[in-house]
């Protein structure tokens, strides 16, 4: 069999650039990179809402990573952290489907120009290989599956639920001829971004792939479907579903969750995120997009009663019967084509993540904004 890809330790004397590297997944790049040999650079803004109010850097970030200050937007910052790069690992960026919602210009200038400044300095400073993050939400819906009477089942992309479903209260996506069922979504599934954060993560990879293309530049984009882990921003009301979850229990409020909690989704543990970024680093599959989930599904209801079990809170979960405006149904990861041609393959069960989780989680805590948040959703009548 042709080998796929790379052993890590070729580029062990790399010098790799991890922007956003102080954040929830950066960070775990960064210390994975760091622990196999590499020379990692972080740059990261440092953003109050991601990070508290306390200056610097966390401090479960590796000791020999070289920190920088700084915001990609500032071309100064950028030149200072490409000095001597060989890699980069483009992570930055503002993320919230619901803030973005409001807090357009914010969303676009740093995801979308913030991803054009870095690619304007790759120009006057060339690197051996770009990694840039995307996300499942560029899909919208994912794929599912429908009986066709003459032809058997076969596969659909059904649009997002018009408002007037929603505001009825029927979650399943169906047709005439009933509801469909969701199976997993791969990358060959159009893109269909129902919000500006979903948009912006699209133009981050598709900026960064037709760069490499035209820069010969080997690039690989990483679509990451619901990370969770240690080290995640428990404080950030925009967040993912599993942290905001677990931000309520230490707080003993319960997990307030949309629809009737049957949506399903993928969650995919942080260290097996970094793995991917890893091997994308090394990869000969280039100009590639890859899915980088569990390849499980798991019903949102299920998580917030796994997340309630593993810090032993005494609450239960609140069914609202409300959802957002752009919120999607069913959507979990195809990996069919990572395992084949980048070589991942997800190393941690849920639960043992999810213990892992519990354990940091017994250590720190967290600032509940979560009501605070979805109080300015309100406002602006983006939830029904």
């Amino acid at each position: 069999m042709a080998k796929l890809w790379t052993s890590y330790q070729e580029i062990a004397g790399a010098t790799v650039l991890v922007t956003g590297g102080a954040g929830f997944i950066g960070s775990h790049v960064a210390n994975l990179l760091a622990e196999s040999g590499s020379r990692v650079r972080v740059i990261d803004a440092l953003d109050a809402q991601v990070h508290g109010e306390e200056p610097g850097f966390p401090a479960h970030l590796h000791a020999d990573v070289e920190r920088i200050e700084g915001d990609i937007r500032n071309r100064d910052a950028l030149r200072s952290a490409l000095a001597g790069i060989t890699h980069v690992c483009h992570l930055a960026a503002a993320v919230g489907v619901g803030q973005s919602m409001y807090e357009i210009e914010r969303y676009v200038d740093v995801n979308n120009r913030g991803t054009a400044l870095l690619l304007e300095a790759l120009i006057e400073h060339p690197v051996q290989r770009l990694v840039v993050a995307s996300s499942m939400s560029v899909y919208g819906e994912g794929l599912y599956r429908q009986r066709d009477a003459r032809n058997g089942a076969k596969y659909c992309e059904p649009p997002l639920r018009s408002r007037e479903q929603l505001c009825r209260g029927e979650w399943e996506i169906q047709t005439e001829d009933g509801v469909l069922a969701p199976v997993a979504t791969p990358e060959t599934k159009h893109v269909a971004p129902a919000s500006i954060y979903a948009l912006s993560k699209y133009d981050q990879e598709q900026m960064c792939l037709m760069f490499g293309a035209a820069y010969n530049v080997p690039t690989v984009a990483l679509r990451f479907f619901n990370a969770y882990g240690p080290y995640q921003s428990l404080s950030n009301p925009y967040t993912g579903v599993l942290a905001i979850f677990a931000s309520r229990c230490l707080n003993g409020n319960p997990p307030l969750i949309f629809e009737d909690g049957m949506q399903r989704r993928d969650f995919v543990s942080v260290r097996d995120v970094a793995r991917a970024c890893q091997l994308a680093l090394t990869t000969t599959a280039v100009g590639e997009t890859f899915n980088i989930g569990s390849g499980e599904p798991r019903t949102v209801l299920e998580v917030a009663t796994s997340v309630i079990d593993a810090v032993n809170a005494r609450v239960e979960p609140v069914i609202t019967g409300k959802c957002r405006c752009g919120d999607i149904r069913h959507c979990f990861a195809d990996i069919t084509k990572a395992g084949r041609l980048l070589g991942y393959s997800p190393k941690v069960r849920f639960e043992e993540g999810l213990l892992e989780l519990s354990e940091w989680l017994a250590r720190t805590s967290a600032n509940d904004n979560f009501m605070r948040a979805n109080a300015e959703l309100d406002r602006r009548g983006l939830t029904l």
